[in-house]
């Protein structure tokens, strides 16, 4: 039977004696309304430590005041089953006044690669996240954790985070889990209607095309990006937010792909914000 714990004290307890024991913890966050892509984050997790715990918690400090917080699907009687199915033993499942109380005004915020990418639209989407994995990381004291490569920029800056606060949990970077007509699995594809879920095949088909494009000799940066650009604003209702080919460690912005490098992009499909990422080289 899963474990599901709603307080901070609680989820401390819980930590404490298995520490005590000596035994290892992996931890998933998520912010729920799980699909396949995270069941595989967390498959890799159960062969990673003796313990498998995830959060559920969607977090309102990384929502922008215009964002879909509100709207953000949620079905914890789903999630708690698909969990328990591939062997989750705990769920910290917090409110919102749990984790950020009456009087909260602390936050972690990583300066430089968080104004890049997603973080020029959402200025204060990284400080948000960082913040709450954070406390996520101080709560449970996972030994790992893993993340998912699809939300990139959200991985490298994590990685950051540990480095320089010099937090002990080891960060272990997921591949990308995609729908089988290639399109990158999110909880937000739910608010696709069937057309706008074809145009929404445009960031992988770029993605494909941008590495085609390398393997046979092309590393004009400039060049790849324009084909990109010129595939999405074909694209019905697509309307690009970004598209860039960065280093994939500054996440600074590359002229020629010489090395390795990353390809990433971000596209609102009618009302739905959506992101991927491929490395080229």
């Amino acid at each position: 039977m899963i474990d599901v714990i709603t307080t901070v004290t609680a989820m401390k307890a819980y930590v404490k004696a298995i520490k005590q024991r000596g035994e290892t913890i992996c931890l998933v966050p998520t912010m729920g309304y799980l699909h396949a892509g995270h069941l595989d984050l967390m498959r890799e997790g159960k062969s990673l430590a003796d313990h498998l715990i995830i959060s559920i918690f969607v977090n309102p400090t990384q929502f922008g005041p215009n964002e879909d917080l509100g709207k953000y699907p949620r079905d914890f009687d789903r999630d708690k089953r698909l969990s328990e199915g591939v062997g989750v033993e705990c769920i910290f499942y917090p409110d919102a006044s749990e984790m950020y109380p009456k009087g909260y005004s602390t936050y972690v915020n990583v300066e430089g690669i968080t104004g890049k990418l997603c973080g020029i639209a959402r200025p204060t989407h990284f400080r948000g996240v960082t913040t709450i994995v954070a406390k996520l990381f101080n709560i449970i004291e996972p030994d790992v954790s893993v993340f998912g490569e699809k939300d990139y920029q959200q991985l490298v800056v994590i990685k950051r985070m540990v480095g320089d606060l010099n937090m002990k949990v080891k960060i272990i970077a997921h591949p990308t889990v995609r729908e089988e007509d290639g399109l990158a699995m999110s909880s937000r594809n739910k608010f696709l209607s069937p057309d706008q879920r074809k145009s929404a095949l445009v960031l992988s088909h770029a993605l494909i095309k941008a590495k085609g494009l390398v393997k046979h000799g092309e590393y004009d940066a400039a060049k790849i990006r324009q084909m990109a650009i010129d595939m999405i604003s074909s694209t019905p209702e697509a309307v690009m937010d970004y598209v860039e080919i960065i280093h994939p460690d500054t996440l600074e912005c590359i002229e020629s792909i010489d090395s390795k490098a990353v390809m990433a992009l971000a596209v609102k499909v009618g009302n739905t914000r959506l992101i991927d990422n491929m490395v080229l080289k």
